[in-house]
C-alpha cells in the first residue's frame, strides 16, 4: 500500500471500480489477494496520488504494468499510451474471445495494453477458464 494516498481517496477508489480490477476486471471476491492501488501514470514519471490518477487493480495487472504507461502496439508497431480508466470505456478498447476467458485489443490503446500487462497469460486464461465455467466472468456489464 501506498502511504501517501489517505484512507478516504482509497475508498473512492473502491467505490468507483466496484471492486474490480480496472485492466482485467477481476472481481475482489473471486482473487486471492487484495486489489491494490495503481498509479496510472507512476510517481516516478510525475504521476500524482490524486484519485484521478489512480485505479484499482489485481495483483497480477500492476506487476506487469510496473512503471509503464505507454506500449508498443503490436499491429502499428507505435508507441502508445496504455489504457487510462479515468479517460477511456473498457469495452471502447477491449473484448472477450472464448466467451470471456482472452481479453482481445480492439483499439492501439488495447492491443498494447493487452501485451504491456499480458493480461492473457497462462494463469489469468486458466482462472478466467474456470470463473466462465462458474459464471462468474465474464463481468454482466462487460458482455
Amino acid at each position: 500500500m501506498t502511504p501517501s494516498i489517505s484512507r478516504h481517496v482509497r475508498e473512492q477508489v473502491l467505490l468507483r471500480a466496484s471492486n474490480r480490477c480496472e485492466y482485467c476486471l477481476a472481481h475482489q471476491d473471486h482473487v486471492f489477494d487484495i486489489l491494490e492501488i495503481d498509479h496510472i501514470i507512476p510517481t516516478s514519471s510525475g504521476g500524482s496520488d490524486d484519485e484521478g490518477n489512480l485505479c484499482l487493480s489485481c495483483g497480477l495487472c500492476n506487476r506487469y504494468k510496473g512503471a509503464q504507461f505507454n506500449g508498443l502496439d503490436p499491429h502499428s508497431g507505435q508507441i502508445v499510451d496504455l489504457f487510462n480508466p479515468r479517460l477511456h470505456i473498457w469495452c471502447d478498447h477491449f473484448t472477450w474471445e472464448e466467451e470471456g476467458v482472452y481479453i482481445v485489443g480492439l483499439t492501439a490503446c488495447g492491443r498494447a495494453t493487452v501485451q504491456a500487462l499480458q493480461l492473457n497469460n497462462s494463469i489469468a486464461v486458466t482462472v478466467r477458464r474456470h470463473w466462465v465455467t462458474a459464471g462468474w466472468y465474464p463481468p454482466p456489464d462487460e458482455r
